[in-house]
């Protein structure tokens, strides 16, 4: 019989490694940074994900305004600004941890209320 080592996830909430995940890409789905994800889970070895483990979350990050942008192909920061009558500056507030640098498609991005 295997033991779970693993220890509780405070937050509750969990990403079940699927193929071709990473720590990289999960902490992108998820909002979060691959420092926070190793943090929650000590002997995770993010260079052998298992599938089918689950990966402790942080607690899911709050948006004040309760409206997101989903990246599509070409955005930036600057153009989802513009589009949305807001400033980099703010997003990068609203959206701690992100790389402007390198947005993903299907990211989403808390916009100002």
């Amino acid at each position: 019989m295997a033991v779970n080592k693993q220890p509780p996830c405070p937050s509750g909430r969990y990403w079940r490694v699927k193929a071709g995940d990473t720590l990289y890409l999960i902490a992108l789905r998820t909002g979060t940074t691959v420092a926070e994800l190793l943090r929650l889970n000590p002997g995770v070895d993010p260079h052998n994900l298992q599938i089918g483990r689950l990966i402790c979350l942080p607690p899911e990050r709050i948006c004040p305004s309760g409206v997101f942008w989903v990246v599509e192909p070409g955005d930036t920061l600057f153009s989802i600004a513009r589009s949305t009558g807001t400033t980099v500056e703010k997003l990068l507030e609203l959206n701690p941890g992100i790389n402007p640098r390198n947005l993903q498609v299907g990211q989403t991005i808390c916009l100002p209320g």
